[in-house]
Order: C-alpha cells, then sequence, then structure tokens
C-alpha cells in the first residue's frame, strides 16, 4: 500500500470531524505497558498518569520510537516518564511495522514507501486508545526520536487537524516533501536537532534508493503552510539549545527550531522544553 493519497487525506479528515470527547468509563485499560493493544494491522502500548482518578480525561502524547527500536522501549525514557506521564499525560507507543526479512521495527515516513498506511494506523490507534481511555481531544500530540521524529513530521504534515502540537526529534519530513504546503494544513511544531548530527544531519542523506530530507527544506514548508514570515520573530540563546520561532507572524499554527550542540540523541531536557512548549500551544 503506498502513503497518504488524496481520498486518504479525505478520509482522514472525516475521521478527525467525527471525532468527539469520549465519555470516561475505564477505571484501567485492558492493555497497557507490558500487554500490547491489538489492532488488525499492528499494535501499540500505553501507560496512564501514577495517580489518575480513572475518569478524567487525559491529555494524550503518542511517542513514535526510533529505527529497530520497539513501543515497550519508550517506556524506559526517564524524562517522558517524569515530563509527562507523572504531569497527568497518557503515554501512548505504537510500533513500527516488523520487516518481514529482518523483524527490525522500522517507520518508513514516506510518501512513496510501499508499506502499511501509517498514517492511517497512527489515527486509528489514537481512536482505539480513546476506548481504553477517556482522552482529552483538545490536548493529544505526538513526538519521536529519529525515524519516529520523521514519523511525528509526517502526521504534522498529512494529520495536522488530529494533533495539538508535534515535537520531532533528530527527524526529518522526509522526501518527496509536498510540493507547496502540508495537506493536512497548519500545525505546530517544535524541532529539537543536534549541531553534530551525522545519523540525521540537517541536510539529510541519501539510503539506498531514499533521501532522509532536509531540515531546512521541511521547516521553510511548515513556514509557508501556516503562512509565517521568512525570519524568525524571536531567537534565544541559552545554555544549552538555541532556538529560532515563528509564532506571532504566523498567520496559523507556529514553527520552533531549537539545536544544540551535541549528536544523534535525544539531549538532557528536551522532555520538559517539550511539554512547556506544547502546553503553550494549547
Amino acid at each position: 500500500m503506498k502513503g497518504p493519497s488524496v481520498n486518504h487525506l479525505l478520509a482522514s479528515a472525516a475521521l478527525v470531524l467525527a471525532i468527539s470527547p469520549l465519555a470516561a468509563t475505564a477505571q484501567s485499560a485492558p492493555c497497557g505497558q507490558d500487554a500490547p493493544c491489538t489492532l488488525e494491522n499492528g499494535d501499540y502500548h500505553l501507560i496512564t498518569p501514577p495517580d489518575w482518578d480513572g475518569t478524567t480525561p487525559l491529555p494524550a502524547l503518542v511517542f513514535f520510537h526510533g529505527h529497530n527500536s520497539k513501543a515497550s522501549m519508550v517506556f524506559r525514557s526517564g524524562g517522558l516518564n517524569k515530563d509527562f506521564v507523572e504531569e497527568g499525560y497518557l503515554l501512548i507507543a505504537p510500533n513500527g511495522e516488523a520487516r518481514a526479512e529482518t523483524g527490525i521495527r522500522a517507520w518508513p515516513a514516506r510518501v512513496t514507501s510501499t508499506a502499511r498506511d501509517d498514517v492511517a494506523f497512527t489515527l486509528a490507534v489514537i481512536e482505539d486508545a480513546a476506548r481504553q481511555v477517556p482522552i482529552d481531544r483538545d490536548r493529544v500530540y505526538a513526538s519521536g526520536f529519529s525515524a519516529g521524529g520523521s514519523m511525528a513530521w509526517m502526521m504534522g504534515c498529512y494529520a495536522g487537524e488530529a494533533f495539538a502540537g508535534i515535537v520531532s526529534v533528530s527527524g526529518a519530513l522526509r522526501r518527496p516533501i509536498p510540493e507547496t504546503t502540508c495537506p493536512g494544513g497548519a500545525f505546530n511544531l517544535l524541532q529539537i536537532h543536534g549541531f553534530g548530527d551525522g545519523q540525521v544531519p540537517f541536510e539529510g542523506r541519501g539510503i539506498r534508493d531514499w533521501h532522509q530530507g532536509d531540515l531546512f527544506e521541511a521547516l521553510g514548508l511548515l513556514r509557508e503552510t501556516n503562512q509565517c514570515r521568512s525570519n524568525p520573530d524571536e531567537i534565544t540563546i541559552g545554555e544549552q539549545f538555541r532556538c529560532r520561532e515563528w509564532s506571532a507572524s504566523c498567520n496559523e499554527g507556529a514553527v520552533k527550531f531549537c539545536e544544540h550542540d551535541g549528536g544523534h540523541g535525544l539531549p538532557r531536557g528536551w522532555t520538559a522544553m517539550a511539554r512547556d512548549w506544547l502546553e503553550a500551544q494549547s
């Protein structure tokens, strides 16, 4: 199956518009951190906050694992647990599709992929999770690392209406990117990337018959989609992150790009910064 088509995008939009707040019924999910929640074409894991009352709708973060990892590994992140789960978030971790020849789980995150339609799969994951746990539909976010960061970008660009914000860490929107604007419309994005990243460099790199995508090309696409001016509204230089932000000048949505001196990895403090930024957009 190829990536998002026009028909798929219309169907996804219809799905998003059909979503309504779910009545709070579940005290606990029948699947979770250890036992996967299974759909027809994949599975995912989830975990609820430790002090959740079992009825209040929760904000949700969908986090995409990196290449050759798996959903259950997401819950080992101290930052995600401390700054999201313990702060009252439902954490949802979908599994990338396993390659038949190697068993490696991956997120192709590009429209020419012949793998399953991961945009539709992720929307189905959110719907299924909402049947397990009541979700605050106005505060559903997506994030991911490396290939998972590219998948987060893809969800924003092709199904942005489903998310209040996207955070990509060390990932970029992969080529081929849309010619003019994102089909899913404007969305909020925070990009976190290491200046020394050689695995997913700013310029991207060719791998066999595909290309990771140029980060600045993708950010330019989003500024065009959000109708932002070219130069940033604010530039901040901190001890760890140097950030450029477009918000006040944008007709819709916000764009923030923060680089650090590290390489390909999850930098210290990224989860606290991400949550603060995401909540500011809501």
